[in-house]
């Protein structure tokens, strides 16, 4: 039993040094009255995290896009 414990937390300890070495974390509070219709949007998505990740690199390439025309 206490293998299996050892083995947890190393393993725990392994993703909090990799997390901290190469992840950003973002929080978002979205309000019940005022943002339902992206909360019932975010809620549908199998992925929350990759449905936001897809909506920020289309703003950016567009970006890009009308910097590239001016």
């Amino acid at each position: 039993m206490r293998d299996w414990i050892d083995s947890i937390q190393a393993h725990t300890q392994a993703q909090a040094k990799y997390d901290k070495n190469n992840t950003a974390g973002f929080y978002m509070k979205l309000n019940i009255h005022t943002d339902l219709d992206i909360i019932r949007w975010l809620w549908k998505q199998p992925s929350k995290q990759g449905a936001v990740k897809k909506l920020i690199r289309e703003e950016i390439a567009r970006k890009k896009s009308e910097d590239s025309l001016s």
